[in-house]
């Protein structure tokens, strides 16, 4: 007989922490709970029909007492379960930068995975158990939740924006990814696996599996190929910006506003949706591409551009 299991396996480095705030969480419920309970209880045998209990008015300054000290202890355990739940979030968003970073495309109803190294796979994603990684995620159609309960993380992905998970393995096996938001007849289709496999079977498993070329070769090839090189580059015939070292700064528009360089603002440049507010000092004539490339394009052509940026430059 299979053993009755209340809590999914902790299996990654932000499990234990997410499971201790919980356990906090559902300790502080009961024991309100239990203390309402027995008040409720008590003052119904002491205050019943019939009772001698005097029922008379409480001193003044004993309600204040008592109404100041439970509005002062709500206060303070609300703000001690929001800098607890807040310290883990910040954790978890903020990665190592030596995490590897994976691309996720989610669709009705499958998920579309690629590697650094151009490796891609469907609804399935295999790891190194031990090593940070970086999940830079959108959808091609409608609203998904990356959900994989054993690592404790689950982010929703929104179309046209990109979103970032990330997470540790510690264990090896295979844990199900599922998308826990009702995205079409399919949804409960839509699942796969996270595969966590010691570092060297990672390394043979990723040797052995067909390749299409590294990201960023695929971006550079796509960056020249859909004729972004003839502007984008120094001495080029169309007065544009050039990419060089340009990822991860502050650049000013024409409308005097400022706009970090990341991976959302390049899409957006992509699409054609930042023509109406374009880099200060420059012409808007950037055409748009939508419908020329998908979303696992741009992830190419922004992996290409972020690599021209130094290698110092600051972390997102």
């Amino acid at each position: 007989m299979n053993a009755i299991v209340f809590m999914p396996r902790s299996a990654s480095t932000i499990a234990p922490a997410t499971d201790a705030l919980y356990v906090a969480l559902l300790a502080a419920s009961t024991a309100i709970v239990v203390i309402v309970f027995v008040l409720f209880v008590g003052f119904s045998a002491r205050y019943r029909r019939g009772s001698t209990a005097p029922r008379g008015m409480q001193p003044a300054a004993l309600q204040h007492e008592v109404e100041i000290g439970w509005t002062a202890a709500t206060l303070f355990a609300f703000l001690l379960f929001f800098w607890w739940a807040g310290s883990n979030a910040i954790t978890e968003l903020l990665p190592p930068r030596s995490a590897t970073e994976i691309h996720v495309v989610a669709k009705q109803w499958m998920w579309k995975v690629q590697h650094p190294n151009g490796v891609q796979e469907i609804d399935a994603l295999h790891v190194p158990v031990g090593e940070p990684v970086r999940l830079v995620m959108t959808s091609q159609d409608v609203i998904h939740s990356f959900s994989v309960p054993d690592f404790r993380i689950k982010s929703d992905i929104v179309p046209g924006r990109y979103v970032e998970a990330r997470f540790e393995p510690t264990e090896i096996g295979t844990f199900r990814l599922f998308c826990t938001q009702f995205c079409g007849t399919a949804h409960s289709a839509m699942t796969g696996s996270i595969v966590v496999m010691s570092k060297p079977d990672f390394a043979d498993w990723l040797r052995s599996r067909p390749g299409g070329g590294d990201l960023v070769a695929q971006g550079r090839e796509l960056f020249v190929s859909l004729g972004c090189a003839g502007c984008h580059t120094p001495g080029g015939p169309v007065h544009a910006p050039t990419f060089d070292g340009l990822f991860g700064k502050r650049v000013p528009l024409a409308s005097g506003r400022f706009v970090l360089v990341d991976d959302a603002w390049i899409r957006d440049c992509i699409l054609g949706h930042s023509t109406a507010d374009p880099p200060a000092g420059y012409p808007p004539i950037m055409p748009s591409f939508a419908g020329e490339v998908d979303d696992g394009q741009i992830l190419a052509l922004t992996a290409y551009i972020r690599s021209l940026a130094p290698q110092t430059g600051a972390m997102r």
